[in-house]
Formats: structure tokens, C-alpha cells, sequence
């Protein structure tokens, strides 16, 4: 049995009770109405009958999680993980008071489709893959008892006939307009769609477990034992603070099969070769209910002149049933397709763009279909579907939790449980390893070979890429007891190399059956250990039934069963064959040919790499350059002149000693990390230039970026910490908390948490002085969270619905400044009046009631929201010793500046994108400030309100303007006149703006201008 679903029924005894105490018990005279009964006047901890608290809530969801764990049999989750999954189980209960739903309809829902909104409005936990399984099966059991609770309520009956009753008409009618609108159903498509989606599973449900077909053990493994659940990650911009000054930029995980969603049913799925990309569109063809898959190879469509129209789709790869006239277009007409297109990396570069034509016809034809293609990251770029509605998804490399859960899983289906443990302490501390454990495919290839070699493993990747060889070509044999003729290890090795240069030179991934034995005709004359075999077709079907590197994905269809094997045979070929130097030559403008040549250049004999070399260095290009520098790993013997030459082409670039030149580095991949230096000998600056390609690279390398990052962590630089403490979310939150975060000095920092895992790992962490916290996270969780709420002085908190008084706050005595954004239930500014702050930023927020009352502030910041009154002495203290002043949108549309004279302390004045300009008394309101000495205006008032401007009289005593958003075409010469005095002129550009300072200095000749980019 699942032991997610055996713990559950284990922790009945315990779940049962603990759903009774989360509903309110029906009392005398309570529900005898028609009306509805919504959700949150049933449950315990809302309303006016409340009896429950989080804390209460929370110890419940403890007592649950803890049952599961105590029962007999393998837990279902990872104990490190107990605290999380209660924390997640009580948040998921929470929600159903949050559910715009009464309980008629929650019972006509059902529990499954109730379980899944429970998860949806509860917060992403961030779990494992076990840990998330198990929360889907208790919230499911949960909702079953939740349900069966409203049915015994004795008003329910009662108000399901009257629902019933006022739904019948409505019911009737629209049945009336489906049946008008919608064809009888045809009874083939029924019965042939079912025999299709059986096929579908039937074909799709295995994968091989490499490194487990062993003698006594099944080729190949079922999907949902052998499918691990990774995560994706999509791009989100960072987001600007006008006051506080920090600039966030992150990143959204999701669960990789939770790509496509309400707003997306476009999907261009990236990832790098054995990434799992291919598996996991097996797993959304398999467990797709809600549409028919149709899961195209592009490697197979791309062989015919054309590609295939819909009613083509299943003849084109290889499908054996026949379906009904006009099926398939059918499927796609309803809106009803899931059109899986797998591979565009390994199609010719030239027939990409007639991939991308056909797709998008189709999209036109068929619009309201699920749609997901597949390609290595580098394969085509980064817009190139976007003008189609494509949602880009990442599946960046395993972390090291996924790692971890891989190698548990193959010891465990491999009953090999003994080599477990030392593999995973050899994955944590040699790094060479762990760098090339970030697949499913080299991860269990490391697996089985570890357990071949008795817990021995090579340390390079040529030794490694050799040794793994070695065992795929020669173990099955043996293992598996089969008699017959032996090919032997050299004469596959011959025999595959062949095949592989081919594909190379093709450009290709696959090859028909036939060219591969008309490749192998070519060469089995050199090869006498095969001749026994027979000729060559007969010699292919021995590579495809012994090597264990070859494989046919279809009918008349070979290829290899990772592009890594076809570069590391391919370059062994080219160098034996005496064409190493053209075969660099060919692939040096291909990124997907970097391991091919790194693997020429580890098989080439010492005279030969010198060659290699200077034709990667002839070009002068970055990446070339790098990737000459990290050939010299697998480059033992070389002369020591060629060795300097091709170091001192990489000192130009390596380390990087600007923002923009680490920038530029990263994008030569991630062969870059292993390169990169430091800290020992590096200024500042370089040393800052490496933690920004490090981070850059973290998203598709962690293990080897965490190792870079992690020398750093020690570093006194302020730029160089804040690069650490910004990249965070780019990492595994709780190994990054352990392995960095809790060496840096974060003085002068602030400390971003927004996951669920982010925020459960800042209790691990030493107290921080500033802190930002995004995201729906409850109060109790965040103070809980927090070591040492009393060591904290700035603190953010955005994007949080469940912040609604902002009296708890009040846990942090020491604070100082705070910023609050999109919190829409926040109210009480009133109740932080004993904090004394000094500094405030409010956006997007409910209601600005009790600011009058914070009488301490030197800096506020009031974004969106108009201010209360006809005069900003109605909701700001006139008694708060302002100096600093943010007015954004709508802010001032009731009260203009008027008031503004009862804080002559103001020293810096903020007009944002207002949209009421001020009127010229409000102008001479600001110019009769006694301190003011430094203006900001954003460029709206250049654009909609210069007007206004040109009422502004002089204000001889502003040294500093500060001009925001700026996007190069504004004329600020309307204010060289009115500001006499100004000594420093700052544009902040808009994105994507190009500033040049000298077009803005005749309107301020005396001031030095500078321009900040976005």
C-alpha cells in the first residue's frame, strides 16, 4: 500500500476528532432559514462562535501528522519534514474558511474537487515530492469526513430541497441550450476514444530505471513508482520600492506538471538533455483526465516531407489504431486536446522554424487546446513563441533534495539499500560528482555504477563517461546469464562510435534503421569480432538488445539513449579517425556541441590538443574562449606555452570585474562555474563580478553555483553580501540557509524570505536586524519564524491577504521602519503608535485609519491609496518630525498639498505619478519650505502635467532633483529656470531606457548629472 495513504488511515483515529473540533456544533434556533450556509460561519475559527486559534489549528494538524509518522511500516514522507507538512495541513484546513462556497455546495462538489480548492487557497508549501503526495491524500481523506459532517446537520436536508428547487428551472433551460447547441454524441468516438487513452497508458506507463536491469529485475519500471515530481520554475520581474530603495527580483517554482493552469494552455517547456523533459510529458499523457493526449515525437514527425495534419497525428508515430473518420479534428474542435510536441532540440536547426509554422496553424485552427513542446534550454530563443501565448517553463537541474530522493528510490527498487548512505555522503562533499548529478539520467547512472564498483567511483567526467560505458556495454550479458556470441566491449565501442559520428554530422539525434545499417555495412569489415554476427542488420539488433547505449524510441528508429553518449562516442570517433580538428571546427558555433568537443579534446593525443586549442581561441569569443580554458581539464599532457596562452586568453574574461562583464560571462553557460576563482587573491570588485555569474547560473546549475557562493560567504564586502543574501530564492532555501546564509554578516542587509520553505528556514538562521517577507504566509507563522523578533528594525511585508491587524506588528519592539504593500485586509495603523517608528512606506493597502496617530515619523511613503480629508494635516500628525515625504498615484487627488506647512522639517519632497497635478498654490506651498533641498518629480509631469510645471515659482534652496521612470524623450528645461541652485541632477531610467547624461546637462549646466539604469 501508498505510504501516504496507509499513514492516513493510520492517523484516522486522530484526524476524525480533530475535523469535529473545526466545526461550529449546531445550536437551538441556528440555520431553520432557506438561506445559504456559507462555509466560514461553519467552521470554529471564524465568526462570532469562534472556539478555535491558529495555535489550536495548528496543534490539531501536529497530532494528524504525528499518528502517520508512528505507525508501523515505511513512513510516508521524510521525518525532517514533520514540521512543514503540519504547518501546510493547517494552513490547507484554514482555507476552508476562506472558500466563497456554502455547504450545499461543497457537498455537491465532492471531497476530491473540495481537497483540490483547499490546496489551491492555502499557500504553496514548497514540499518534497512524499511530503506533497501525503498532504493531497490526508486533505482528500479530510474533506471526506468535513462533508459527511454538514450532511448530519439537521437544517442540511431542508435547504438542499430548496436549492434543488431553485435550481430546477435554471437546470432545465440550460440543459434546453446544450442539447440546441451540442451534436448527438457519436457513439464510435466514444467507444474509440476509450480503447485510445487505454492504449496511451498502456504505452507511456514504464520507464527504465537505468543501472536497475539486472538479472531477476524488470527492464523497465512503472511511471508512478519510477516518476519523480520535480519543479519548474517560471520568470517573475523584480519589483521597485520608490522609498525604501531595494529592488527584489525572483522567481516562481511550481510543480513541473503543474505547468499549464487557468491562465496558461501554452507551454514551452526547456530543460537540458536527461532533464526529465520527455518523462514528465509521459506523466501528464498518462494521467491526463480532463483530455486526450497526443504525445508527437518531433524526431519521427520531422522525417516525412510534411508534417502531420491532425488526422495524421496517431499514424505518424507509429500508433496501430485506426480511429474514426474526423476524430481527431473532432478533439481539437471541442477544445479537448493535449498535443504533447517532444524534442525540438533534437531536430536540424533548419527545420525548427517549420516546426514553429505548424504549430502555430494549428493553434489558430484549434484554439482552446493544451499545448506543451519541449526543448533544451538553448535550442531557440528566449521569445521565440511568445507571440503565440507560449508560457516559458524551466526545468532547471535536481537540487539536491530531488538528489537525494532519487537515490533513496533506486537503492530502494534495486534493494541495494547498503550503498545508499556512502553515495550520498560522496554526492555531498565532492563536488566533481554532484555537479554531474543534476539529471534523473546521470543520477541513476552514477547509482548503478556505484553499486557495480562496490561504493568505488572515478572522481573526472571522462573517467566517469568511461567507466559508465564500460558497464552498460558489458554487464548485461553476464548479469542477465545469456549465452550466444559475445560482441565485446571494443567492437560495440567501434561499432556505436560510428554511428554516433554520423548523427553528429547530420546534425541529428536519430537516424532510420536502414542509414544506420548502411552506416554499420560501411564499417563491419574492420570489425572481425562481429562478423560471427551475421550482416549488419543483424548486427544492429545486437546493439539495440545488448549495448544498452542504443535504443529504438519507434518503429525503424534509432538513436542513443542520451545525447551525452553520442558526443563523448562522436568525439572519440573524430579523434581515432584523424578529424578532430574539422570536427571542432563544425560544431564551435553550436552550444549543444560543447561536450563533444570538451570530449575531443580529453581523447586527443598530446600533439593533436594544441590544435584543438588555438582553433577555439582563433575566434576571440567568450564562450569559446571559456570553453578552451575548461578543456584544459581533460588536457593531461599539454605542452605548458599552449597551457599559459590559452589561461591568459581567459584572465580577459575570468575574473569578471563589472555588473555588465559578469553578466556577459554567464551566458557561456554553465561550464563557467567550474572556472570561476576566488575569494583568496580578488579585489572587491572581482570578487563581486563572481557571486553575480555564480547567481545568474544558479537556476540551471545549483549544486555547482552553491559550491562557488558558498567560498564566498565569509567576504566583508557589502556588494558581495548582499549578491549572497539577494540569490536565494535561485537555491534549495533551506541548504542555501545552512550553507551560506548563516556565515554572512547581514548587517547593513535585508534578508528575503517569500517560499514557505524560505520562511521556515529563517529559524534556522541568526538573528537579522532587516527583514522583507513577501507572500500569503499567517502572522503566527512569520513572528514564530523569526529567532530574535526583538533584534528587528526594518521589516517589509507584501503580497500577505491574512495580515489583518496590524497590531501584531507590535512583536517586534525594536522596529524602526516599516513597509507595508498589497495587504488589502491590513488595518490598525493606530496600534503600532507605541512602536515610535521613524519610518513608514504604505501601498496598496485597506484604509489609511490611525496614520494621525503616528506623531514619530521622520519618512512616509503613501503609494495608491488617497489620502482621507481635504488637507494632509486631516490623516498625517501635524506633530510627526517629517523630513522625508512620498506622495505617489491617487494620494493627493482630495487633499493637493494643502497642510503641507505643518512640517517645515521636510527636507526631501516626493512627488510620484500622481494624477492630480499640484495647482500653483500648492507649488508655492512646497516653495515655502524652510528646508526643503531636494526634489523628486517622476516623469509624469512631463508627459500629462506640464502645465503644473509651469506654474512652479523658483526654489532657490533645492540642490538635488531627483527625476524617476525617465524614458529619454522628456524636456526638463522647464525647470532650469525655477531651480537655480541645483548642484546634482539623478535620472532614474525606465526599462529598457538608454540615458546619456550630456543630453540633460544645458538645462543644469552647473550640476553633475547622473543616470541610474533600470
Amino acid at each position: 500500500m501508498d505510504p501516504a495513504v496507509l499513514g492516513t488511515r493510520l492517523a484516522s483515529s486522530a484526524l476524525v476528532p480533530a475535523l469535529r473540533k473545526l466545526i461550529v456544533q449546531e445550536g437551538p434556533g441556528a440555520g431553520l432559514t432557506d438561506r445559504p450556509v456559507r462555509l466560514s460561519g461553519l467552521v470554529s475559527f471564524r465568526g462570532e462562535k469562534r472556539a478555535l486559534t491558529g495555535d489550536d489549528l495548528l496543534r490539531l494538524a501536529r497530532r494528524t501528522v504525528t499518528a502517520a509518522l508512528d505507525g508501523p511500516g515505511e513512513p510516508p514522507f521524510p521525518a525532517a519534514e514533520t514540521e512543514a507538512v503540519a504547518h501546510a495541513l493547517a494552513d490547507t484546513l484554514h482555507a476552508l474558511g476562506d472558500l466563497a462556497m456554502d455547504d450545499v455546495q461543497a457537498v455537491h462538489l465532492g471531497h476530491s474537487a473540495l481537497a483540490r480548492a483547499l490546496r489551491r487557497a492555502a499557500p504553496d508549501p514548497g514540499l518534497s515530492a512524499d511530503a506533497d503526495h501525503f498532504l493531497d491524500t490526508v486533505t482528500g481523506w479530510a474533506c471526506e469526513h468535513i462533508l459527511q459532517f454538514f450532511t448530519q446537520r439537521s437544517t442540511f436536508v431542508a435547504r438542499t430541497l430548496v436549492e434543488q428547487s431553485r435550481g430546477q428551472r435554471e437546470l432545465l433551460a440550460r440543459t434546453d441550450e446544450l442539447i440546441r447547441r451540442t451534436p448527438p454524441a457519436d457513439a464510435p468516438d466514444t467507444a474509440f476514444e476509450r480503447r485510445y487513452l487505454s492504449y496511451v497508458a498502456d504505452h507511456h506507463r514504464h520507464l527504465t530505471i537505468y543501472g536497475i536491469d539486472l538479472r531477476d529485475a524488470p527492464e523497465r519500471w512503472p511511471l508512478e513508482v519510477a516518476y519523480l515530481s520535480l519543479e519548474a520554475t517560471t520568470g517573475i520581474p523584480y519589483r521597485e520600492a520608490p522609498y525604501i530603495g531595494h529592488q527584489e527580483e525572483s522567481s516562481t517554482r511550481i510543480r513541473a506538471e503543474d505547468a499549464f493552469d487557468d491562465d496558461h494552455d501554452r507551454v514551452l517547456l526547456r530543460g537540458e538533455a536527461g532533464s526529465g523533459k520527455t518523462t514528465l510529458l509521459q506523466w501528464l499523457a498518462v494521467t491526463a483526465t480532463d483530455h486526450v493526449p497526443f504525445v508527437l515525437p518531433l524526431r519521427t514527425l520531422v522525417r516525412a516531407a510534411a508534417l502531420p495534419a491532425p488526422a495524421a497525428f496517431l499514424s505518424s508515430v507509429g500508433c496501430p489504431l485506426t480511429a474514426p473518420d474526423g476524430w481527431a479534428e473532432r478533439v481539437l474542435a471541442t477544445g479537448r486536446a493535449l498535443v504533447l510536441v517532444d524534442g525540438l532540440d533534437e531536430i536540424p536547426a533548419a527545420d525548427r522554424h517549420r516546426v514553429r509554422s505548424w504549430l502555430t496553424s494549428l493553434i489558430d485552427a484549434y484554439d482552446g487546446n493544451r499545448w506543451l513542446l519541449t526543448s533544451r534550454p538553448t535550442a531557440v530563443r528566449a521569445d521565440w513563441l511568445a507571440d503565440a501565448g507560449f508560457r516559458e517553463v524551466l526545468l532547471p537541474p535536481m537540487r539536491g533534495t530531488d538528489v537525494a530522493t532519487f537515490v533513496h528510490r533506486w537503492h530502494t527498487a534495486a534493494d541495494a539499500g547498503a550503498y545508499e548512505g556512502a553515495l550520498l555522503d560522496a554526492l555531498r562533499t565532492k563536488r566533481d560528482l554532484a555537479r554531474l548529478a543534476t539529471n534523473p539520467l546521470m543520477c541513476g547512472l552514477i547509482c548503478a555504477l556505484h553499486r557495480e564498483r562496490r561504493g568505488y567511483l572515478p572522481t573526472g567526467r571522462k573517467e566517469l563517461y568511461d567507466a559508465a560505458l564500460s558497464m552498460l556495454l558489458t554487464r548485461r550479458d553476464r548479469e542477465r546469464g545469456m549465452t550466444g556470441v559475445d560482441l565485446g566491449e571494443e567492437a560495440q565501442l567501434e561499432l556505436l562510435q560510428h554511428l554516433a559520428y554520423a548523427l553528429i554530422l547530420s546534425g541529428r539525434t536519430e537516424m532510420s534503421r536502414a542509414a544506420a545499417e548502411a552506416a554499420l555495412e560501411r564499417r563491419l569489415p574492420s570489425v572481425a569480432s562481429a562478423s560471427p554476427l551475421g550482416d549488419a542488420p543483424a548486427v544492429l539488433s545486437a546493439l539495440l538488445l545488448r549495448s544498452g547505449l542504443l535504443r529504438q524510441p519507434a518503429d525503424g528508429v534509432v538513436d542513443f539513449v542520451h545525447r551525452t553518449f553520442q558526443d563523448y562516442l562522436g568525439a572519440r570517433h573524430a579523434v581515432e579517425e584523424g578529424h578532430a580538428l574539422p570536427f571542432v571546427q563544425r560544431l564551435a558555433d553550436d552550444t549543444q556541441g560543447e561536450d563533444a568537443i570538451r570530449m575531443a579534446v580529453a581523447h586527443a593525443r598530446p600533439g593533436e590538443r594544441p590544435a584543438l586549442l588555438h582553433e577555439l581561441l582563433s575566434t576571440g569569443t567568450p564562450r569559446l574562449t571559456l570553453l578552451a580554458l575548461a578543456c584544459l581539464e581533460h588536457a593531461t599532457t599539454l605542452a605548458p606555452e599552449v597551457r599559459a596562452e590559452v589561461e591568459r586568453a581567459a584572465a580577459a574574461l575570468i575574473p569578471p570585474r563589472t555588473t555588465d562583464a559578469a553578466k556577459q560571462l554567464a551566458e557561456a553557460g554553465p561550464l563557467v562555474l567550474e572556472l570561476l576563482p576566488g575569494p583568496e587573491g580578488l579585489s572587491d570588485e572581482e570578487a563581486h563580478g563572481v557571486t553575480i555569474a555564480a547567481s545568474i547560473l544558479g537556476s540551471r546549475e545549483p549544486v555547482g553555483a552553491l559550491g562557488v557562493l558558498r567560498r564566498f560567504r565569509g567576504h566583508s564586502s557589502l556588494d558581495v553580501r548582499r549578491q549572497l543574501v539577494g540569490t536565494w530564492s535561485r537555491f534549495d532555501a533551506q541548504e542555501f540557509a545552512d550553507e551560506v546564509l548563516a556565515h554572512v554578516d547581514t548587517e547593513e542587509l535585508v534578508l528575503r524570505a517569500e517560499t514557505p520553505g524560505e520562511i521556515a528556514a529563517l529559524r534556522t538562521l541568526p538573528p537579522c536586524a532587516e527583514l522583507a517577507l513577501r507572500g500569503a504566509h499567517r502572522p503566527d507563522t512569520l513572528i514564530s519564524a523569526i529567532p530574535a523578533p526583538a533584534a528587528v528594525t526594518y521589516l517589509s511585508v507584501r503580497s500577505n491577504p491574512y495580515l489583518h491587524d496590524l497590531g501584531v506588528l507590535t512583536a517586534f519592539p525594536s522596529l524602526k521602519s516599516l513597509w507595508v504593500e498589497e495587504c488589502p485586509q491590513a488595518v490598525g495603523l493606530g496600534r503600532l503608535a507605541g512602536l515610535r517608528l521613524d519610518r513608514l512606506g504604505l501601498a496598496r493597502c485597506r484604509d489609511l485609519e490611525g496614520l494621525e496617530r503616528l506623531d514619530t515619523l521622520t519618512g512616509l511613503s503613501v503609494l495608491d491609496f488617497p489620502l482621507p480629508g481635504t488637507s494632509l494635516a486631516d490623516s498625517l500628525s501635524p506633530d510627526a518630525p517629517l523630513e522625508f515625504l512620498f506622495l505617489g498615484r491617487h494620494s493627493t487627488d482630495g487633499t493637493g498639498l494643502r497642510g503641507l506647512h505643518h512640517w517645515p522639517t521636510l527636507t526631501r519632497l516626493s512627488l510620484g505619478p500622481v494624477t492630480t497635478a499640484p495647482t500653483p498654490e500648492d507649488w508655492e506651498r512646497v516653495a515655502a519650505l524652510p528646508a526643503l533641498t531636494s526634489l523628486y518629480l517622476n516623469s509624469v509631469f512631463f508627459r500629462d502635467h506640464q502645465a503644473s510645471l509651469r506654474t512652479l515659482p523658483e526654489l532657490p534652496r533645492v540642490t538635488t532633483v531627483v527625476l524617476s521612470d525617465v524614458h529619454g524623450d522628456e524636456d526638463i528645461r522647464v525647470l532650469s529656470g525655477r531651480l537655480p541652485q541645483v548642484r546634482e541632477l539623478h535620472l532614474l531610467a525606465a526599462a529598457g531606457a538608454q540615458l546619456t547624461p550630456r543630453r540633460y546637462t544645458p538645462a543644469f549646466p552647473g550640476a553633475e548629472v547622473r543616470v541610474f539604469p533600470r
